[in-house]
């Protein structure tokens, strides 16, 4: 067996807003948890409003989620990895309750249950692990689509606000798969790529018509949206999109309903929170959760469904850029300040470590 270091350099949160590269100590396995010598990370807007999030109690965090590598060690308990494997995944990085957790480093640990044997380079399988739980969690648990296992047998009109986010490209070919009729939005330089992934209808949400026109796209008959922004604006248009007689909206940031429910009072709001996977509790954005075992039990059958559709090559990953600015952790901190500053569109960053 290869000679583990003691130490490691990871990116920490030193202070609110502020991350940076600092010699730590080689993270401890865990029960249930794999060692892992990373390869590729990727860059989610979590990774940066964690750091910029004022919580205390993360300052001192390994920061980052998404990752790739090879499995280095095997803690007790660990049934589905062996030393040697290729593995992706999420972490939750920056955590308050476990500060060695995150994926920005050398060495990471991670919890085996929810992870993918990575069925793609490192560099694509670093971008799969958030998103695709994001859009299991969120289209599939909370929304309750219609499997790509037992799709629909007549389409019916989904919106995906937010079509060329890296959750929402994933989530476009999963609800095809499934049977539906995806509308979404983005920018226009992107319509043809998520029309090449399966939307069959796209707008831009910058349009003064942007809701009429979804709507009929839909023939007003849009029941379920899933709103992959989850800011005032997006969850406005999603409900005015949405059926006057009411339907579902899905979120992955809290809201004031209100904002939706002016427009639209018949509408349920659905949140989810893919920290939630792990089933063990955490603290995130002011909020504390004990943890869900439903959560995990379901983030476990989901991994497996969308793991066998990635090798059967009908999901592709996001199109990926690496190494923008630089590789290692240098480039990962240039690329939280890219995604901040809202400079990247229709690409996930990833960075070689």
């Amino acid at each position: 067996m290869t000679q583990l270091p003691q130490t490691i350099k990871a990116i920490v949160k030193k202070s609110t807003g502020k991350a940076v590269i600092e010699d730590v100590p080689l993270p401890k396995l865990r029960d249930g948890f794999v060692l892992v010598k990373t390869k590729a990370v990727a860059i989610n807007p979590t990774d940066y409003k964690s750091i910029d999030y004022e919580d205390p109690k993360s300052i001192g965090a390994r920061s980052g989620c998404d990752f790739a590598g090879e499995v280095v060690a095997v803690g007790n308990g660990v049934d589905n990895f062996k030393v040697g494997d290729r593995i992706a995944g999420m972490n939750p990085g920056s955590n308050a309750v476990e500060h060695e957790d995150g994926s920005y480093a050398e060495y990471c640990i991670s919890q085996a249950d929810v992870q993918f044997h990575n069925p793609f380079s490192d560099e694509e399988g670093a971008s799969l692990g958030i998103s695709t739980f994001t859009v299991g969690q969120g289209l599939y648990q909370s929304l309750k689509l219609a499997l790509p296992s037992d799709p629909l047998p007549t389409p019916e009109p989904l919106l995906i606000y937010g079509g060329s986010t890296a959750s929402g490209i994933l989530g476009i070919q999963f609800a095809k798969l499934s049977g539906y009729k995806v509308i979404t939005t983005a920018r226009p330089h992107n319509f043809e790529y998520l029309k090449s992934l399966g939307a069959d209808a796209v707008f831009d949400y910058r349009s003064p018509t942007v809701v009429d026109d979804i709507r009929a796209a839909a023939g007003d008959k849009l029941k379920v949206a899933w709103d992959c922004i989850s800011l005032n604006a997006s969850a406005k248009i999603c409900a005015g999109a949405l059926s006057d007689e009411g339907g579902k909206l899905g979120m992955l940031l809290g809201i004031d309903t209100s904002v939706v429910h002016s427009i639209n009072p018949n509408i349920e709001v659905l949140t989810t929170l893919g920290y939630s996977i792990f089933g063990k509790p955490y603290e995130r954005y002011g909020a504390k959760s004990d943890g869900s075992a439903e959560d995990n039990e379901f983030a476990k059958e989901w991994r497996d469904l969308a793991e066998q559709l990635f090798r059967e090559g009908k999901v592709k990953p996001a199109r990926i850029e690496v190494n923008r600015g630089g590789s290692g952790l240098e480039g990962v901190l240039k690329g939280l300040d890219e995604l901040r500053n809202d400079r990247v569109s229709g690409v996930k960053l990833i960075y070689t470590i």
